[in-house]
């Protein structure tokens, strides 16, 4: 097994799932076609990221859930209802009850999915390198695309798995035994503990049996269930989204943009998307949590189904009285953000306040994560389109001093900031904690960190009792 290093909170507070016996559930049925208008007939020309977009990296997000499904991040207080959308870190872990299911996506075309009765936790991270734990239940990889030399490992109380091919994996671990199935031309390396490493074919069906001498067995791989079956069509889905015609091939959450909203074509920011089903008055970033990221610190949960890409990446715009989402010219390689947002600070002297907006067309970022030499600085990774400051577009080398600037132009419309009191912020929804009316004039940019300390409910975006 690879080793795993050392995370201080993580080694203190991981918590280990028993191996409890499985009774699986119904699978719920994959998602409807999506309802979509045609693309435009205008190309989108790839521009090449941003110098830094390589040193970033896209967390895994948990993009489906159904049914028991619960969270734990390692120092919050207690488990919680695992809500869609959460960007995943390790040490964080996931549990299903019967009837339950969730997706997690690891990569553009790739997932780890659970079934009833199932614990899995994220214990690793690194660019080229995720490591996942199966300590329980069912749980599959359906990996139709894996970039060269990037590998997954899969751990289980007996033996640990690497996959460094495409392929589907369905991993059934039950007490001592676990039983590990290969299909769709797959590969994989099984090491057991204590033992050498076995060559896992496609279409076979590898057993390991006990902890201190390990027994493997091979078997060919057994017919496809209903459950294999459903994460087949449930990925066919994903991959076959009309609207990833418009986004970047690295970005996650295309599929949920089809059934929830409208792509149109705007002069100024070429296609955008617009959302069908949000009250009146909403505003981005308004209907979800703040959370705390072990690595990108305070980041944006939002509560929406389609809440993930219009979040992460590309900007918003106001339109004909209408939010859109616009992602932008296509990039060889986007680079997520925790949030595309401007944080303001200040307010009356009774209450200090902590407010957003999103940002608009080609407006940097000032980065709040990251490493020191990062923080603090105007930032367009992955972005491909014009860059904006002040309402100026300006050129792709110049240095800005983040000192001046002081023009965002979602600001000006109605609802677009979001504000809460100081310490309110960070701790659950944002929508009980609302200040209804904000005077953008009584606050001040924020130009680095967002001087807000995290407690233990700021590391899940759902309430809980402190």
């Amino acid at each position: 097994m690879r080793a795993i290093p050392t995370l201080a909170i993580v080694a203190a507070l991981m918590i280990v799932f028993g191996g409890a016996s499985v009774t699986p559930a119904q699978p719920p049925p994959p998602p409807g076609p999506p309802q979509v208008s045609p693309p435009p007939g205008q190309p989108q020309t790839p521009v090449a990221p941003d110098e830094s977009a390589a040193e970033e990296r896209t967390p895994p997000r948990l993009s489906y859930v159904d049914g028991q499904v619960s969270f734990w991040r390692p120092g919050a207080p207690e488990w919680v209802a695992a809500q869609i959308n959460i960007a995943l870190a390790p040490g964080d872990e996931l549990s299903t009850g019967s009837p339950g299911n969730f997706e997690i996506q690891i990569g553009a075309r790739a997932f780890v999915r659970g079934w009833a009765g199932t614990a899995v936790g994220l214990v690793n991270q690194e660019p080229e390198f995720l490591q996942v734990k199966v300590t329980a239940g069912h749980a599959s990889l359906d990996i139709r695309t894996l970039d060269p030399g990037r590998t997954v490992e899969v751990d289980t109380p007996n033996a640990a798995f690497t996959i460094d091919h495409p392929g589907y994996y369905r991993v059934q671990v039950a007490g001592d035994r676990t039983a590990f199935i290969s299909r769709r031309g797959g590969r994989a390396i099984v090491t057991p503990a204590n033992g050498a490493a076995v060559s896992v074919a496609a279409s076979e069906e590898v057993v390991v049996e006990g902890t201190d001498a390990p027994r493997v067995a091979s078997y060919a791989a057994p017919p496809l269930d209903e459950w294999d079956r459903w994460n087949y069509a449930r990925t066919d889905y994903v991959a076959e989204a009309v609207s990833a015609r418009y986004v970047s091939p690295g970005v996650y959450g295309a599929s949920d943009l089809d059934r929830y909203g409208r792509w149109r074509v705007v002069p100024d920011y070429g296609s955008v998307w617009v959302p069908t089903a949000v009250a009146t008055g909403w505003a981005p970033y308004s209907t979800g949590a703040w959370t705390w990221d072990p690595y990108f610190g305070w980041t944006w949960t939002d509560t929406a189904p389609w809440g993930w890409a219009p979040f992460h990446y590309g900007r918003w715009v106001f339109v004909d009285s209408y939010w859109a989402w616009a992602p932008g010219p296509v990039v060889v390689r986007p680079a997520y953000s925790p949030a595309l947002v401007a944080f303001f600070g200040g307010g009356p002297s009774a209450s200090v306040r902590v407010g957003w907006c999103a940002l608009g067309w080609g407006e940097p970022v000032i980065r709040w994560w990251g490493a020191p030499r990062f923080v603090g600085v105007a930032w367009w990774g992955g972005w491909g389109g014009p860059r904006v400051v002040n309402n100026v577009v300006i050129g792709r080398t110049a240095v800005v001093n983040v000192a001046t600037i002081n023009v965002y132009r979602n600001v000006g419309v109605r609802n677009a900031i979001v504000a809460v009191d100081q310490q309110h912020f960070g701790r659950g929804s944002v929508v009980s904690a609302r200040i209804a009316q904000v005077d953008a004039r009584g606050l001040e940019i924020v130009r680095g960190r967002l001087d807000v300390r995290p407690t233990p409910v700021s590391l899940v975006p759902t309430t809980v009792r402190g």
